[in-house]
Order: C-alpha cells, then structure tokens, then sequence
C-alpha cells in the first residue's frame, strides 16, 4: 500500500478533462441565457410601445406634462429595461433542468425512482418520480465522504474505534468493514471503508474524528446540503443512511450531491476505486482487502470505452435497493444516474447498465 496518496489520472489528463467540461458548460449557459433574453425582448419592446403610445395619447388630449424632458424621462426605463437588462444570475455550481427532450420512465426499468442526468449540459435526460422523496440508506455515505474530504487535512493521521462506534452498527445492524475496539486506523482507511465496503463504522470514525461527535458532523452534512442549493428537499439525521421518517433527499438530489463529489480530487480516487488493501494491524495481522462490488459487477457490462468511474449502492427496507454512479463517455463527459426502490442488488445494476446506454449515447453491448 502507497504511503502517499497517489492519483490515478495525471494532474495533467485532470486539467483537461475540467477545462473541456467547464467550456461545456458555459456553452450551455450561454445558450440559456439566450432563450432567456429572447423571451424578455419582446416584453421589453411591448412596454416600450405601450409608453409611447401613452405620451402620444397625453399630449393629443393636451395633457399638462411641462416640458418635452418629461416625456423622454418616462421612456427612458422601458428602453434602459430592453437594452441594459441584467444577465441572469449563475445557476447553482450543481443543477439540472428537464428539457422537451427529457423522458419520462416507466416499466421499462424495475426501479421506482431514477433520474439521468448530463453533467456537463445540465440537462435531465430521463427520471422516474426523481423529485419524490426517498430513504437514500447508504447513498447517504456519498456526502459523508464529501464532507470529510473537505475537512481532512492529514490522510496519514489516525483514529482509535471505540466501543460507542462498534455498539451503534451492532444495535442498528450496519454494514460493516469490521474494524475493533482499540483498533489504529489511518483516515485514508476511513474513506474507502466508508464507501467500499459501506462501512458504518468507518463513517462514524470519520464523523467523530472530523467534528468531534455524530451529531456535530451531521450538522455539517446538512450545512453542505445548504451550500449545494439541495436543503428545501434534502435533509440528514446520520451519516451512514439509516432508517429515519427526517432522512431524506430524492434522487435528482443524490445525483447532485455525487457531481458535487466526483468534482472533489480525493472523493474522485475513492468512488473510483475497485479495491483497496489496508495496512496490517494488531487487530487484522494481513490487513484487509475492501471491495466496491458495484463497479465490479457493473464493469463488465459495458465493452466500450465508456466507463462507470464512481458509484454508492445502499438497501434499506423501506428504500429497496438503491444506486447512484457516474459514468464517464471517452470525450470526458460526465453523466450521473441514481435510482431507488429496485427489487434487488443486481436490479440496481441492471436498471443502470440499461440507463446509461439508452440515454447517454453508449452503443449496446455485443
């Protein structure tokens, strides 16, 4: 195991791939501010008419207007209006707009809820029910990553699991990395077990050792939700997805929150990852083997040069089996999809491999 943190993707191949993402999506702010200023012009221009024909009405009925500057003066914010309209503001840094072409599932896929969204356009290009509100389970750890990513300043640094962490998953029957009591785990540890194996233990390590208790990272979590625009219809009470009626966001939310973390360097390198080996420990003398089964199992099934290059599945009961990844086409493009509610594992995995090559322009496979 490296001691250094070590990329996958050259900083070089990085910057490229942001700077043709950033150029397309400027080209699709640019095309949006330009149907939103055609639909203002002729509002703009209809006023105008309207001030004119007004001030030519007064001065036929021999209206008191004192001098000739006063009529100017009540066009000049109509014209100023049409021709010094402020842009529109910014969207959020994560958002996406369902267009004509945007498709309304149905049978065709097993799951309840899904949503398929271009990244770098913006734009949704099919969902299910994507702005219902849903348990994420453990999608849930996608933003516990996030959060931790963004407040972790030494990977190398290490934590000690306590008793509190390991009687919290054995109560609520958490999927587990199985790290014990006493146990000295590097943060970098943290992070893949957090997602990989979908280790509870490892997010609430993360959670304590980044804001001191559980309460106080999910506070955080919810701060970023604020930060990403998503708080209206996205809410967390723990950081590892369980049951709770004030647990919820929707899938158009999770797929949000993964574009927001596949932007993110470190959170890049650990949705990315297949497996990652621990260093030995008293605990674990052969250390450990963690795996992402999803991105294995869901690997296979494309024979092109696409890639699914991030993803987080999750299963509660009252969610079913739940999915989120972020497939990437060979120009760099990204696209995220998530789903929820399909009636096993490998439904999850079928329900994508069939999203993304309908909708994201992938050839089937042969």
């Amino acid at each position: 195991m490296d001691d250094q943190y070590t990329p996958i993707i050259s900083e070089e191949e990085r910057q490229a791939r942001r700077a043709q993402r950033a150029a397309q999506r400027q080209k699709k702010l640019r095309e949006r501010r330009r149907r939103q200023m055609r639909q203002l012009i002729p509002a703009g221009a209809l006023a105008l008419v309207v001030v004119v024909l007004l001030s030519a009405w007064g001065l036929h009925q021999g209206s008191d207007l004192p001098a000739e500057e006063d009529v100017s003066s009540e066009a000049e914010p109509a014209m100023s209006q049409m021709s010094y309209e402020a842009p529109p503001e910014e969207p959020a840094p994560y958002t996406a707009e369902a267009t004509a072409s945007t498709v309304t599932l149905g049978d065709e896929i097993d799951s309840s809820y899904a949503v398929v969204i271009d990244g770098d356009a913006g734009t949704i290009l099919a969902e299910k029910a994507a702005d219902t509100r849903i348990n994420p389970a453990s999608m849930t750890k996608v933003l516990t990553l996030l959060v931790a990513a963004e407040h972790v300043t030494n990977l190398d640094d290490t934590f000690t699991m306590t008793i509190d962490i390991t009687d919290y998953c054995y109560v609520n029957d958490c999927s587990v990395v199985g790290l014990e009591i006493g146990e000295i785990v590097p943060i970098r540890e943290l992070l893949y077990g957090t997602i990989l194996p979908s280790g509870a233990d490892a997010a609430l390590a993360l959670a304590t050792y980044v804001a001191g208790s559980h309460e106080a990272f999910v506070e955080l979590m919810n701060e970023k939700l604020e930060e990403l625009g998503l708080s209206d219809t996205a809410h967390f009470t723990n950081c590892v997805g369980l049951y709770d009626e004030n647990h919820y966001c929707t899938v158009y939310d999770m797929a949000l929150i993964l574009h927001a973390a596949m932007e993110n360097e470190l959170c890049r390198e650990v949705l990315n990852a297949r497996t990652y080996e621990t260093a030995p420990t008293p605990e674990h003398p052969d250390g450990q083997v963690l795996s992402n089964w999803f991105l294995r199992r869901i690997e296979d099934r494309f024979t092109g040069e696409f890639q699914i290059v991030g993803g987080k599945t999750g299963y509660v009961v009252q969610a079913g089996s739940c999915a989120a990844s972020c497939g990437e086409a060979p120009d760099g493009s990204l696209y995220f999809c998530v789903t929820g509610d399909a009636s096993s594992s490998w439904q999850a995995i079928y329900d994508h491999t069939a999203l993304y090559q309908t909708y994201c322009e992938q050839p089937e496979n042969e």
